[in-house]
């Protein structure tokens, strides 16, 4: 299987395979053909207030990545990782991120639990 995370903004390359966009936001600034996306399940993406508990003081990475999990756990976002599995099964998957630290983000957490 071959998961792995790349910036969104980076130019597109012949090996990406599928390209998952893992962020409940659009890109700022990037056109949508220009990124070549080729699903976007928000389902996947942490919640808001993760995200904003995560981003509002110094908090520690391994917390964060025990909370994005659990939620990782409900029905509908364990669907969708299911369903990013199986496109891993199939073939390579690029996850994309804006985070300007994709290895230490929630694509970091996904990509390691689609390895698993």
């Amino acid at each position: 299987m071959s998961v792995r995370v790349r910036r969104v903004y980076e130019p597109p390359e012949p090996d990406d395979g599928v390209r998952v966009l893992v962020d409940r936001l659009w890109p700022r600034g990037l056109a949508k053909d220009a990124a070549r996306v080729d699903e976007w399940p928000k389902g996947l993406t942490p919640s808001a207030e993760l995200r904003r508990w995560y981003h509002a003081a110094d908090r520690p990475y391994e917390e964060f990545r025990e909370r994005y999990e659990a939620e990782l756990s409900a029905p509908e976002a364990a669907g969708l990782l299911d369903h990013v599995r199986e496109l891993a099964g199939s073939g390579p998957v690029t996850l994309l991120t804006a985070a300007r630290s994709p290895g230490t983000g929630h694509a970091a957490v996904l990509a390691r639990l689609l390895e698993d």
